[in-house]
């Protein structure tokens, strides 16, 4: 027999107001979509707290019929700006999950510098093939394999993106060696985005003050580690600082140690290695970013999410989620 759905998680980033944005062509859910959305998870749905999902974990206490959990991920400013006031007029209360080295450090991260190199981007097949010409020297350097073996391995027609896109974002996301993705993005970033990077980390990400003014106000912040690196692909110090790291900015806007805290991680990536660490560092749960409902909380350091285009953004519509 099918499991109900005990516990609906849904995944945002980007929300914004897209007309008024300098770079309309980012990934990002409008507002009004945003609103539309809520208004469809309020009549379906009970939207709970991570501490309330928490507590169902630890089995003090059950959750409601077709609960749902409210994520946003990577500490942008539109978190503070829109997200924040229209869930706190709504009486709604969401997790919010931004990498330390984003807010502390104030630097551009890489995964986002590629977002920003893509939202300019006008032609895919072009930007792939200067990929491919960047890479040329790095082969004197490192074990990469030809254009080609790169294609076969990795070009796979995407949910939402073209495979071009797909295969740039897997090879400068995590396939190629770290140094060479860090230089290529870099790269990348100078030719194509032309505004001081300084200036576009002030417009994209949260400070400590406002993280603070928003779980002071009820919402709840955990972790997306320290840089957004792919947790599986490090070695064990690395990833236990990359975590601990992140733990330090949970201290500091919780004002007191993080205890039950909720690990969302970047770009789904994690091993056994990545939960005992988590298990040793007091974090109850784990998000991923495999498509799916929660059926049951007995792994509760694998959880999947829907992703926000997988439910309508708009009250009265239907959605598979629901059946």
């Amino acid at each position: 027999m099918k499991q109900r759905p005990l516990l609906t998680i849904v995944m945002y980033h980007y929300v914004r107001d897209l007309s008024r944005s300098r770079y309309p062509g980012i990934k990002a859910l409008t507002t009004s979509e945003f609103s539309g959305q809520l208004d469809f998870i309020q009549k379906h749905y009970t939207v709970c707290s991570g501490r309330e999902v928490v507590a169902a974990v630890k089995g003090e206490s059950k959750l409601p019929q077709r609960a749902c959990l409210l994520t946003f991920d990577d500490g942008f400013l539109d978190h503070f700006v829109t997200v924040f006031p229209m869930l706190e007029e709504r009486g709604l209360t969401g997790c919010f999950f931004p990498p330390s080295k984003a807010i502390v450090e104030r630097c551009l991260l890489g995964v986002h510098k590629l977002q920003l190199v893509l939202a300019v981007c006008e032609d895919a097949k072009a930007l792939l093939e200067k990929v491919f010409h960047l890479l040329k020297p790095h082969r004197r350097h490192f074990e990469i394999p030809e254009d080609a073996e790169l294609w076969q391995r990795y070009a796979v027609e995407g949910k939402y993106d073209p495979i071009e896109i797909v295969l740039i974002k897997r090879l400068l996301q995590a396939r190629l060696p770290e140094p060479v993705r860090e230089d290529i993005t870099d790269d990348l970033f100078r030719r194509n985005v032309a505004e001081d990077e300084s200036v576009i980390v002030d417009e994209w990400y949260l400070t400590v003050p406002e993280l603070k003014t928003m779980h002071r106000h009820g919402m709840e912040v955990g972790s997306h580690a320290h840089s957004h690196r792919f947790l599986e692909t490090l070695s064990d110090q690395q990833q236990e600082q990359e975590i601990l790291n992140s733990v330090e900015l949970m201290l500091d806007i919780w004002g007191q140690k993080p205890s039950d805290w909720i690990m969302c991680y970047p770009a789904g990536s994690y091993d056994r290695r990545t939960i005992d660490i988590l298990q040793r560092s007091g974090c109850a749960m784990g998000l991923a970013v495999e498509t799916g409902v929660v059926s049951n909380l007995k792994d509760p350091y694998t959880l999947p999410r829907l992703d926000t285009n997988d439910l309508p953004f708009t009250e009265n519509s239907e959605s598979r989620w629901l059946r």
